[in-house]
């Protein structure tokens, strides 16, 4: 099968993905195969490809937002049937006994492991996963349009959850890329103001057609303060800035898995009067299933921008220079020539 293969971290300007051919994947037991339509990309791919996350080990292929269609059940594997479409999301497997598992917080399992990073992921034609950690596609969405729902939808719905956001309040999000404009329209939905900062003109400007009241490039233009903010970008220098704009009470949520270092913190403007600070961390299968049934119930519809599967390098420099409106997903066609 065709792949786009990462055999050393490097910048993305430097076009480290690699065509190759390499075998179909086989799946064991209780896994199964699906033939992949799409992938999404995500800044967590970055992360990965250019080092700033630890090294699970090389090569691996990236790709971590899959649909596809199931066409090969491994020994046991009995949830799906072949030709069910399903997605294959971030979190891989959890060891389903340590204190984190049995207490409802397998996002934090101990031995979790993690696709398109500790395991081949989703840009390549084939793609193999533990039945339990799949998930079927509601018909609503098209391949497309559920692919940026597995990641940057169940992360961002998680992170909802951790900025204790309830409907009716405020929230601010700051940065508006694949998942902020996923979680604004559940935010909408819920019937909350949205507020959103970001540098790009053009995310400000899909940030209003999605409903948001206020749009700017800093925090301290906000015209109120909030119930509940989140920070999508990778950004440490926002955390002060976003705290210092939480009424009393209220929490921000950090939803990136690589951010830049924090800068000092002065107690009484930044967290007194019971501010809350909350890191995300992966996400439980929970997150998704309620993520993928409240989305169908709206409907979500993501804004995509479309790249063939040899096209990944250059969708993710368009990402890394945040020139993509919406959400980038590969095209696989899992019946071309290698």
């Amino acid at each position: 099968m065709i792949a786009m293969v990462l055999n050393q971290c490097a910048p993305m300007e430097t076009s480290p993905l690699q065509r190759t051919v390499v075998p179909e994947p086989v799946p064991g037991p209780n896994e199964v195969r699906v033939k992949v339509k799409v992938c999404g990309i995500c800044r967590t791919d970055l992360h990965i490809i250019e080092g700033e996350l630890p090294d699970q080990g090389k090569p691996v292929i990236p790709g971590h937002q899959i649909v596809g269609i199931v066409d090969l059940l491994g020994a046991g594997a009995s949830r799906f049937k072949i030709g069910d479409r399903i997605g294959i999301a971030w979190l891989r497997h959890t060891c389903g006994e340590c204190v984190h598992c049995r207490g409802e917080q397998e996002n934090l399992c101990e031995h979790s492991t993690f696709t398109g990073y500790h395991a081949p992921g989703g840009y390549a034609q084939y793609a193999v996963v533990p039945e339990e950690f799949a998930y079927p596609i509601p018909r609503v969405f098209a391949d497309e349009e559920a692919a940026p729902l597995l990641c940057g939808g169940i992360i961002g719905y998680r992170s909802l959850k951790r900025s204790q956001c309830r409907p009716g309040q405020s929230l601010a999000l700051f940065g508006f890329g694949s998942s902020a404009h996923i979680v604004i329209q559940v935010a909408r939905y819920w019937g909350c103001t949205v507020y959103v900062c970001t540098r790009s003109e053009k995310h400000r400007a899909l940030a209003s057609e999605l409903g948001a009241s206020w749009v700017g490039v800093s925090a301290a233009d906000m015209p109120v303060d909030v119930d509940s903010a989140i920070i999508f970008a990778p950004a440490g220098e926002l955390v002060p800035a976003a705290l210092s704009r939480l009424r009393k009470g209220g929490t921000l949520a950090l939803a990136g898995i690589y951010m830049t270092p924090i800068p000092q913190l002065d107690y009484e403007r930044h967290l007194f009067y019971e501010k809350n600070l909350h890191s995300v961390t992966a996400n439980t299968r929970q997150d998704g299933a309620e993520l993928l049934e409240v989305a169908s119930k709206i409907p979500i519809r993501p804004q995509v921008q479309m790249f063939s599967l040899e096209e990944a390098n250059r969708a993710l420099l368009e990402l890394k220079r945040d020139r993509l409106q919406g959400s980038g997903i590969l095209r696989i066609d899992a019946d071309g020539p290698p």
